[in-house]
């Protein structure tokens, strides 16, 4: 009965780890890394003002970065 408890615990320790590096990953490959307006038109992206967020970038690709 105690082992099965250790194991529990363990399973349960290790998902939770799991689920976290997960969300880590994730979280880092939405977000795209800022880009400069110079960069911006030398990417063919366009300028565009987001509401309460400052001005984007929106590229080609369909990605909006935040203008730095």
């Amino acid at each position: 009965m105690r082992m099965r408890r250790i194991l529990g615990l363990a399973l349960a320790a290790a998902t939770l780890a799991g689920v976290s590096a997960f969300g880590a990953v994730s979280a880092g490959a939405v977000s795209p890394p800022n880009i400069s307006r110079d960069d911006c038109m030398a990417a063919g992206g366009q300028i565009v003002s987001r509401p309460y967020a400052g001005d984007a970038c929106a590229l080609p690709d369909g990605t909006t970065p935040a203008i730095t």
